[in-house]
């Protein structure tokens, strides 16, 4: 049931100030934005005085629906998206509002009629701009995370990984660096059918394209992009060795799972990390301390993706956004043994 502490806490006043603005108290005096929000927002959380007639936490209006890309067996091997997930969940938690999955991207069938009874969808990966549109259609309030649609009326959360693959490329480069590989998996979009759409490249092969012709390094420019598993790493890696006449300095990965195969694979073929070959790579999750050498990554924070896309949803609730916002999140590189002077 609602309370007024969880009127209050939305709302952004104290409970007391909920109670002598609910109980119309004339020697209240509060500025008349904040009464009417309280106001407002006491009726979006079906909020009563009278106890029978409170309505349940999340009832419809203040509920929040999630749209996954991962199925449920998959997601927890997959620490980028899990960390998204987890983070909605938490911070829905802190202010008392209810989330539910509606489907998961690769459901063939969907009941979007659905979409219409939440606050507000929360998608986490990317839709096809169709079934985006099918469900704004729905739903007008609408946060993609972790997504760059070329709609121009959503609010999206996306990571910088582009840009921060611009910047590793240029540390590499101060140490000497010329012949670097980058190894990645394929990015894609989802149907509203279910069927996944593959596309060219993903936002780190692209700016490691652009960077090393922006450079005049146009011959040692190489891309090995599959799926983004360990196995497809190690797969990938021992491709570029049988490829490539001259071993690169340096191998920039797409994601520490394939880092994992690109480790194994460099291993089994006695070249050394960093003082043949130098590695980094993306997500940054715990084991990368405990490898030999200690893997170089970048980190983002992506359960904070999550809290932000709460954030959003909440404001999305409580009155129409005028504005469509795009959030960038910045990431941190974590630099650590896997990288060193080019001798």
């Amino acid at each position: 049931m609602v309370s007024i502490r969880d009127v209050a806490k939305i709302a952004g006043v104290s409970p007391a100030s909920v109670s002598r603005i609910l109980n119309h108290d004339n020697s209240f005096h509060i500025n008349q934005n904040t009464r009417q929000r309280v106001l407002d927002t006491a009726t979006r959380m079906n909020y009563s005085k009278t106890k029978s007639k409170r309505g349940p936490k999340g009832k419809k209006g203040m509920a929040i629906g999630l749209i996954l890309r991962h199925t449920a067996e998959n997601e927890p091997s997959d620490p980028y998206f899990k960390n998204i997930h987890t983070g909605i969940i938490d911070e829905a938690a802190k202010w008392r509002l209810n989330t539910e999955v509606v489907f998961r991207m690769h459901d063939r069938h969907k009941d979007l009629d659905q979409i219409s009874k939440y606050g507000a969808i929360i998608l986490i990966g990317q839709m096809t701009d169709d079934a985006i549109a099918a469900i704004r259609a729905r739903n007008k309030n609408v946060i993609l995370v972790d997504a760059a649609p070329t709609l121009e009326n959503c609010d999206y959360i996306c990571n910088d990984f582009g840009k921060r693959t611009q910047k590793i490329l240029d540390y590499l480069y101060k140490l000497g660096h010329r012949n670097i590989v980058y190894i990645g998996g394929n990015s894609s979009v989802v149907a509203l059918d279910g069927k996944t759409i593959m596309l060219k490249n993903d936002s780190r092969a692209k700016a490691y394209s652009d960077w090393m012709r922006i450079k005049g390094l146009n011959q040692y420019e190489h891309l090995y992009i599959s799926k983004w598993s360990m196995e497809d790493g190690f797969k990938l890696c021992n491709q570029m060795l049988s490829q490539m006449k001259e071993l690169p300095s340096a191998i920039v990965v797409g994601s520490d799972p394939m880092a994992l195969g690109v480790y194994k694979a460099l291993k089994d073929h006695e070249i050394k990390i960093p003082d043949e070959v130098s590695i980094v790579s993306f997500d940054d999750v715990e084991m990368n301390n405990y490898l030999t050498p200690s893997l170089s990554s970048v980190y983002m924070d992506s359960s904070e993706m999550g809290k932000t896309a709460v954030h959003l949803a909440k404001n999305l609730m409580m009155e129409e956004n005028k504005m469509p916002l795009i959030i960038t999140c910045r990431s941190e590189f974590h630099l650590r043994d896997s990288v060193k002077e080019k001798e």
